[in-house]
């Protein structure tokens, strides 16, 4: 009996050492600094982010954080209900406690802007324009000299901006956004190109920037991405025109006002693929990863059209008599 009693005391002894192990580990985690891979790190928190997301961002962003024990931490504190989203900052000494109080009292040292994948140019001015906490310093730049500043050699700003979201401290300029998104985009391209399949009708990064800008206006589906580059591919090395409505609406400028007629896809402008062949001379929009990656990688088949259901997907032919049957299926009594 006496051995017994021992024995329990001496595993009673252990749970508590071990319990107490525990509980300075836990207290050393929560008060040590974070290992950050800069001095400064920006990272943003979502709208509706819960402690493991913003865990997961926080270690995207180059924090080192235990995304368990931060979990943890929330919960344990009552802060988890309370993140509150938005931009942040983490710099050398901060604490995995010092984030999450941060986070949940809303010390927000930065905002940020969400560039959408579609906008065109003017579109991504306007939102710049829109937002009170961003400095207007470009009104005055023409084009040709915004393009020198950027240190671009094309002719063109459309296209040239990645659509992602930008993080920023309140009253930076707008060139400074710009250039960020410029920056981005030529590095994703640049990457991207380097994977290109072989043998594309395509010879150089901005051309396959400018076919994805086509792919990201023709679907909202993303399985047809590559399905439609693939279309667009096939006309190319026929040498067919691309007849892709976007760029004709896009060629009209402000002529277009939601609908586009017959005697829009016969005027002739730089755009209209229906009038010529080849690639429109820029992009129509800023394209996001996705099609980027489509244009570069297309699926290999032999449709030549296709034609919107009406519910963001695209039904494809492989000849015009089946085509004009999907018109008729899709568009014609649609419109009945």
């Amino acid at each position: 009996m006496r051995k017994l009693r021992t024995l329990f005391r001496l595993i009673l002894l252990l749970c508590v050492v071990l319990a107490a192990a525990a509980a300075g580990a836990a207290w050393y985690w929560t008060h040590h600094p974070v290992t950050l891979k800069a001095d400064r790190i920006d990272y943003l928190v979502e709208v509706g982010s819960r402690p493991r997301t913003v865990a997961r961002a926080m270690l995207k962003s180059g924090i080192q954080i235990n995304e368990d024990a931060f979990v943890l931490l929330a919960r344990l504190t009552g802060l988890d209900k309370q993140i509150k989203a938005g931009g942040y900052e983490a710099v050398q000494g901060d604490t995995p406690l010092i984030l999450l109080e941060r986070m949940a009292s809303g010390e927000m040292t930065q905002t940020h802007i969400t560039l959408v994948e579609g906008w065109t140019y003017a579109r991504i001015r306007q939102a710049l324009r829109d937002n009170p906490q961003i400095r207007q310093t470009l009104g005055n730049v023409s084009d040709v000299e915004l393009l020198k500043r950027l240190g671009s050699d094309q002719s063109s700003l459309e296209g040239l901006f990645f659509p992602d979201t930008y993080v920023f401290v309140p009253d930076s300029d707008d060139f400074d956004i710009l250039r960020r998104a410029y920056h981005a985009g030529r590095q994703q391209l640049a990457s991207i190109w380097d994977e290109r399949d072989p043998n594309l009708p395509i010879t150089t990064p901005y051309q396959a920037l400018i076919l994805a800008s086509l792919i990201e206006k023709e679907t909202g589906a993303s399985a047809d991405r590559s399905r439609i580059a693939g279309v667009f591919v096939n006309r190319l090395r026929l040498d067919m025109p691309l007849q892709t409505d976007p760029s004709v609406i896009y060629g009209m400028g402000d002529t277009y006002q939601g609908k586009i007629h017959k005697s829009d896809l016969a005027a002739d402008t730089p755009w209209n693929t229906y009038t010529r062949t080849g690639l429109p001379p820029t992009p129509i929009a800023c394209p996001g990863r996705a099609s980027l990656l489509a244009a570069v990688h297309p699926d290999k088949h032999n449709y030549l059209y296709f034609v919107s259901r009406g519910d963001g997907t695209s039904e494809f032919s492989q000849d015009l008599p089946a085509h004009n049957r999907a018109v008729s299926k899709y568009i014609l009594k649609a419109n009945r």
